[in-house]
């Protein structure tokens, strides 16, 4: 169950801007905020199943996204790939000479990605 709800807040964090405020407010409100399910419908005036069905469309369209987009398996390789470029540049460093200018222009563009 807790990797379920760390994949849909990071599929919240990636995609939560294309559901719309009402839906993105109870998303929030679920997986950020830790409230119950109860709780989320006093503050929002609707039943707890209201809250409930508009939670698991929400999750519908969130994994509907992903799966058509793949952004967060597109984030994952080039997490891996900024690594590898990391492992490079620091390869690079220890040649010392032309190699050590490479590898301070690798670390800036590095820096960029917050690597």
């Amino acid at each position: 169950m807790f990797e379920k709800n760390m994949r849909i807040a990071y599929l919240l964090d990636v995609y939560g801007e294309a559901l719309d405020e009402h839906a993105r407010t109870i998303m929030k409100a679920y997986y950020e905020d830790d409230l119950s399910l109860s709780e989320i419908a006093t503050d929002e005036n609707i039943s707890r199943q209201g809250v409930r069905h508009i939670i698991k469309k929400a999750e519908e369209q969130l994994d509907f996204l992903d799966s058509k987009l793949m952004l967060i398996e597109h984030f994952a390789k080039l997490d891996v790939l900024l690594d590898e470029l990391k492992e490079i540049s620091s390869s690079l460093s220890n040649i010392g000479g032309e190699a050590e200018a490479y590898s301070e222009k690798i670390k800036l563009s590095l820096n960029k990605f917050g690597k």
